[in-house]
């Protein structure tokens, strides 16, 4: 298959004003999409959301632009959570949906996500088509084809309403107090009516956007805030979002941090104890070794993806499982939602907190990881770090120093310059001594 230009292992993302990410190129980008959307003898609609970044308002406009012009009408959905948009577009049966987003990423970044009208993120092909697109000349439609763009001003109570949707109409989440932290992003103003209709006490942070301060110092990626405030509150847990709503963390009542391999953990198992757990589990090449043996040790089946959720999404689809993540916390429950939804995820862990009356630290016993050291090299341009044969024997040797006790993976991340060198094992010293030289390794290469 031909190799894409612009798309990464989830969409398109870049620095605001920098090629590709500038209005002119959305403009185009809307266009594209809009002719590898559309059916031919319907009246098409793509829905447009977006996280809380300033510049989102700049690229709607030249996404609506473009999608009008390829003579498709355009939902406007403002500030809303990617998988909201994911939702949204299979009940309101568009032909897709755009996300303006750049996840984790501070204010300075920004990007775009396309899901399917199932709700479902593009395939290698689509992507493709929507590049051939990009390359050809734009031309208008005739000036009685062109589209027309509305507001979808209820998008949140439906989104909200989905949410509860999730979990069964007895579980409640009276008497607990939970800390939400938004990170000043897209669930700022969605997740609070969640938790507080379901019946919890509620405490937020990160949930005053102002387009500058998303994910700065707050969010999954910053949890020192939300441990602060679980102290202070004397909260039983807290929960972060990322800035657009589909990675979550959590902190128990001791301030212990929760990731993402965790929590899959304990919704697989609590599924598993209650007979509901159909299949495996698909994790990641990056998933901690000890996530691995502890569902073998439980006879649950575990496979390893690429790294992205879409190639989660893949396996769980291939083998018809229903669940699957990553650490970062970006899960996939397939039999509730379409891709990675954080509050959806939250809800199943608080689940299966409620039917076995035990706490998240309790609930993750069962599960011991191994040491694990992750460094993230920044390089001047993305490279396969396999591909270079000094780097890929300095591999081979490290592996071979392990002696099969540990594991080795170099990696180019799909959305930023950045090379990920990841060592794990039952020696901490140990990997984080080849962990930092072979990051040193990369460090020195021409990438």
């Amino acid at each position: 298959m031909s190799e894409r230009k612009y798309f990464g292992t989830d969409g398109i993302r870049g620095q605001v004003g920098e090629a590709p990410i500038t209005p002119d190129f959305m403009l185009r980008l809307g266009w594209a999409a809009g002719q590898a959307f559309k059916r031919e003898g319907q009246r098409n609609s793509v829905l447009i959301g977006k996280d809380t970044r300033l510049s989102g308002y700049m690229f709607e406009s030249a996404l609506e632009a473009g999608l009008a012009a390829a003579g498709v009408d355009v939902k406007l959905l403002g500030p809303m959570p990617t998988p909201a948009i994911a939702y949204l577009t299979r009940t309101f049966r568009a032909c897709a949906g755009i996300v303006i987003s750049a996840s984790h990423n501070p204010h300075q970044d920004n990007g775009i996500k396309f899901f399917s009208a199932a709700g479902t993120k593009l395939d290698d092909a689509l992507e493709l088509d929507i590049e051939r697109w990009l390359d050809r000349p734009l031309k208008v439609c005739a000036s009685n084809e062109l589209g027309k763009a509305s507001r979808v001003d209820d998008a949140p109570g439906r989104y909200v309403e989905f949410c509860k949707s999730t979990v069964p109409n007895e579980f409640s989440l009276e008497g607990v107090r939970i800390v939400l932290d938004c990170a000043h992003g897209a669930t700022y103003h969605v997740a609070p009516k969640v938790f507080r209709e379901l019946g919890a006490k509620v405490y937020v942070i990160g949930n005053e956007p102002d387009g500058l301060n998303i994910n700065l110092n707050v969010g999954s990626t910053h949890l020192d805030s939300l441990q602060a405030a679980v102290a202070e509150k004397q909260a039983d847990l807290g929960i972060a979002f990322d800035g657009d709503g589909d990675r979550v963390m959590m902190v128990d009542r001791d301030g212990s941090i929760v990731d993402g391999d965790e929590l899959l953990y304990i919704i697989a198992s609590g599924r598993r104890d209650e007979g509901r757990l159909s299949g495996g589990v698909v994790g990641t090449l990056m998933t901690n070794l000890g996530v691995e043996l502890a569902f073998k040790a439980r006879g649950i089946e575990f496979e390893r993806a690429k790294v992205g959720d879409r190639y989660v999404m893949e396996r769980l689809v291939a083998r018809n499982w229903m669940l699957g993540g990553e650490g970062s916390g970006h899960l996939v429950v397939r039999d509730c939602t379409s891709t990675g939804d954080a509050i959806v995820s939250a809800l199943q862990v608080l689940l299966a907190m409620w039917r076995a009356g035990r706490s998240l630290t309790e609930l993750r016993q069962g599960m011991t990881k191994l040491p694990q050291e992750l460094i993230n090299v920044r390089v001047a341009q993305r490279f396969d770090p396999m591909s270079r044969a000094d780097i890929a024997a300095a591999v081979k040797a490290a592996e071979a120093s392990m002696n099969g006790s540990g594991r080795v993976l170099l990696r180019a991340s799909g959305t930023e310059p950045l090379v990920r060198v990841m060592t794990e094992g039952e020696d901490a010293a140990m990997i984080r001594r080849v962990a930092e030289e072979l990051a040193d390794l990369v460090a020195r290469s021409r990438g």
